[in-house]
Parts: structure tokens; sequence; C-alpha cells
């Protein structure tokens, strides 16, 4: 069972990420942790296949009033307690629900508030739409435009995106470094911050 990962790993692996979303400060934490646990989806997958899920932290009225339920919510009567990024235990159910369609809500805190939630995409905005990812990484441009929310999408391709103000932020490749005789079955993970965004390419340690 995976732990969650020390703050000062999260700091020097993914503090970059945070600093190119300009997060405020209340939300750095659960922007690192749930970034950490959207790479170990993508590199773990989830029963011998690759799976895809969408992250929308933070401005949890709003995200909530631009989407929809698609199914009975499985997070819905559990207690707060029970549903923090940071427990071991919550995050491989997370896993586990990220199976199903649909985007996870987190607040600020950490506290994931809600599952398989639909999205709306605003359609008339064509700069939601990104040439080559599909309806998933559409949704994340799109919500964090409208709200104050980031969004953390895990692509079938087993890369992790970062979206803040309806742009790619940063892009994680958990893989990259499988490939490489130095890096064969390393724990860290490649961080690119997107040049557009105005930060610079970053390899995490």
């Amino acid at each position: 069972m995976a732990t969650p990962a020390q703050p000062e790993f999260l700091e020097a692996t993914y503090g970059s990420v945070c600093r190119s979303t300009r997060c405020e400060e209340k939300r750095r934490r659960t922007l690192e942790s749930v970034v950490h646990l959207a790479v170990e989806l993508a590199r773990e997958g989830r029963e011998g296949r690759k799976v895809g899920t969408l992250f929308v932290i933070g401005d949890v009225d709003n995200v909530l009033a631009q989407s929809r339920s698609l199914l009975l919510d499985p997070l819905y009567g559990h207690s707060e307690d029970l549903l923090h990024v940071e427990r071991p235990e919550f995050r491989e159910t997370v896993k586990e629900l990220a199976q199903l369609d649909g985007a996870f809500v987190v607040k600020d805190d950490g506290t994931f508030v809600s599952a398989g939630r639909y999205v709306d995409v605003e359609v008339g905005a064509p700069e939601n739409f990104l040439p080559g990812l599909g309806t998933r990484h559409a949704a994340a441009a799109s919500v964090s435009r409208q709200t104050n929310a980031i969004a953390v999408v895990v692509s079938q391709s087993s890369v992790v995106r970062v979206f803040a103000d309806g742009q790619v932020r940063a892009e994680i490749i958990p893989e990259l470094f499988l490939m490489s005789k130095e890096g064969l079955f390393a724990s860290r993970a490649d961080v690119r911050q997107v040049p557009e965004a105005g930060v610079t390419l970053a390899v995490a340690d």
C-alpha cells in the first residue's frame, strides 16, 4: 500500500508545479499531494491497464455548480476525516474510484467532497480544446478558466497535466526515466513546466 510522500519530498519534486500555477499557500500542500497521487496512478494504472481521471482542487461551490453527478456519489455520507488525500487507505480508494467516469472535487484543505462528476465544458471557448488532447483535458481547461480551481489530469497515455486559468501549467511524465539505464525503476518523475506559462524547464530529483 502506497503511503503519502513527506512534505520535503513534495516540495523538492512538485514545488515548482505549485509555483507555476501561482496557487495560494493554503492550497499548496493539497496540490502537491494530489499531483503525487496522480503520478502514482499514472505509473501504476489499475488492474493491468492505464487509467485516466481528473482532479479539481479548490473553489468547490463554483465547481459543483458547473458540474453534475454521473452516478450515485460514492463519497456521499462519509466522514470528512476519512476523505483526506493524505490518508493512505483513502488514496487506495481514490485509485479504485478513478476507474469510474467523472472528476473528483477536492477542497483546498485536501478533503475530497465528490467523485464521478461530469464537468460542463464551455463549448463556446475554442481555447478549451487543445490539439491532440481529449474531453478530459477540455474539462480541465474549462473549469480552471471559469473558476478559481486548479485541475490535475491523468491521461491514459500516463502523462499528468496541471491546469490553471485555462492553461496547461505543467506536464509530468512519470515513466520517462524508466527508459534510461540510470533511472531504471527510479521513483522520481520528470517535471516539465510549460514554457508558454512563463516558467522554465525543471527535472525533479
